[in-house]
C-alpha cells in the first residue's frame, strides 16, 4: 500500500482569540525583522501550490479566513502566526501572480515538496515539482530582480534587506513519509543522510548570499497523526499509551537527531550565523498526547474527515471531497468546533494547534540553542 501525497487527495476537487498566545510571547517587540524568507511543504504553504494548480475546495480556511485561502489547514499556519507575531504581514507566495506583496519578505514553500529532487511526475505520485533546490533557484532569482530594481519596484523590498532578514525552513517530512508504506522504516531511514545533506546544504547557499538568520524547524511526530494511523501498517503492539505508533516517531527522532547534530557543524563553519532548531516535534507530541492540556479535547482524531471514530479519516474521501461509497454519496465534512482538534484533515494540523506551535517558537521553549532566540530576534 502507498500513501497517498496530500496532493493527490487534494487535487481532485476543482480562533482568532488564540492569538493572544502569541501576541504575549512577543509583547516586548523584540522580533524585528524586515522581512521574512521561508522554504517547506505543506506545513508552510500560503498559497504556491495553489497558484501553480488551483483547485482547493471548502471547508479549508473557515476558521480564520472564511473560505479557502490556500492553506492546509482550516485557517492559519505556524509561519502565519510567526509574522504577525513580528508585526508582518502574510507572507505571500512567490508563485502568485495576482496580488502579491513581497517588500516584507516571499514564501518559496508549496505543498507536496520534497528536500531531496523529485525523480518521478508530479501526476505519478503527487511529489511537488518545487523541491527545495528549485525554491532555492526562486529565492536567487528574487534577490537579484531586487537588487536590479534598486528599490523601483513598489511590491519589492529593498536591495539592503537580505542579510537582516529572517530564513525559515520547514521541509523534509514528504522525503519521510512518499515511501514508507512501500520501501519499510528502516529502508527510507537509509535515505534521510541526504535528506539532512539537503538541508544543511541550503543554509550553506544562502549563507552565501548573505543571510544570517535562521529558524530551521525539525520533524512532527508522524505516528501520531490520523491519515499516518490509518494508511502505515502496525499492529496494536506498535501503538503507545496516547493511540501514536512508535516505531515511526521513533524513526522521526533519528532523523530529527541527524538535523540537529548536522545544525551544530552548520554553527561551526558559520560562526557570525544564528542558526536556531526548532523543535516541532516535541511541541506537537505533547499537542497529540495531553491536548486538554492545550485547550484541545482530541488528539489523533481529524475535524475534517469521513469515517468518525476513531480516526475520521478515509484515504478515499478527504476533506472537502465526495464520492460514492458502498453505493451511497458521502462527503467528507468539516466538524463545528475545529479549535478543539490537534489535526484539521489527518495530515495536517488546526489553527489551534499552529497557534499553539508558534507560541512555543516565539517563547525560545522548544529551540535550540534557548539564548539563541534573543540573539536572532535582535534587529
Amino acid at each position: 500500500m502507498r500513501i497517498a501525497s496530500a496532493w493527490q487527495l487534494l487535487l481532485p476537487a476543482a480562533l482568532s482569540c488564540c492569538f493572544c498566545r502569541l501576541e504575549a510571547a512577543t509583547s516586548e517587540g523584540r522580533c524585528k525583522f524586515p522581512a521574512v524568507f521561508n522554504f517547506g511543504d505543506s506545513n508552510s504553504d500560503t498559497g504556491g501550490f495553489w497558484a501553480a494548480f488551483p483547485a482547493q475546495p471548502p471547508p479549508f480556511g473557515v476558521t480564520y479566513f472564511g473560505g479557502p485561502a490556500v492553506r492546509a489547514s482550516d485557517g492559519r499556519l505556524v509561519i502565519d502566526f510567526i509574522a504577525q507575531g513580528m508585526g508582518l504581514p502574510l507572507l505571500s507566495p512567490y508563485l502568485q501572480s495576482v496580488g502579491s506583496d513581497f517588500r516584507h519578505g516571499a514564501n518559496f514553500a508549496t505543498l507536496a515538496s520534497t528536500a531531496l529532487l523529485p525523480n518521478t511526475s508530479l501526476f505519478v505520485t503527487g511529489i511537488s515539482p518545487f523541491s527545495l533546490a528549485i525554491q532555492l533557484r526562486q529565492m536567487k532569482e528574487f534577490r537579484n530582480r531586487v537588487i536590479t530594481s534598486v528599490g523601483s519596484n513598489g511590491q519589492l523590498p529593498s536591495p539592503d534587506v537580505f542579510r537582516s532578514s529572517l530564513y525559515t525552513i520547514d521541509i523534509g517530512q514528504n522525503d519521510f513519509t512518499s515511501n514508507l508504506a512501500s520501501w519499510g522504516i528502516e529502508s527510507v531511514k537509509r535515505t534521510l543522510p541526504s535528506v539532512v545533506s539537503q538541508i544543511s546544504g541550503a543554509i550553506q547557499d544562502l549563507y552565501s548570499i548573505g543571510a544570517r538568520k535562521f529558524m530551521v524547524f525539525n520533524m512532527a511526530p508522524i505516528g501520531c497523526y490520523p491519515a499516518f494511523l490509518v494508511e502505515l501498517p502496525h499492529d496494536g503492539d506498535d501503538l503507545d499509551e496516547y493511540g501514536c505508533m512508535t516505531s515511526y516517531n521513533s524513526a522521526v527522532v533519528y532523523y530529527n537527531e541527524l538535523l540537529s547534530n548536522s545544525l551544530a557543524e552548520d554553527r561551526k563553519t558559520m560562526q557570525d550565523a544564528s542558526i536556531l532548531y526548532v523543535d516541532k516535534y516535541s511541541a506537537m507530541l505533547d499537542i497529540f498526547q495531553h491536548p486538554q492540556a492545550h485547550g484541545l479535547k482530541y488528539g489523533t482524531k481529524a475535524c475534517c474527515g469521513y469515517g468518525d471514530r476513531p480516526y475520521n479519516f478515509n484515504p478515499d474521501v478527504y476533506c472537502g471531497n465526495s464520492k460514492t461509497v458502498n453505493g451511497q454519496p458521502v462527503t467528507a465534512t468539516a466538524c463545528r468546533d475545529p479549535q478543539n482538534y490537534a489535526s484539521w484533515d489527518g495530515i495536517h494540523a488546526t489553527e489551534a494547534a499552529n497557534n499553539i506551535v508558534a507560541s512555543a517558537v516565539m517563547s525560545g521553549s522548544y529551540s535550540y540553542p534557548p539564548s539563541e532566540l534573543l540573539k536572532l530576534c535582535q534587529p
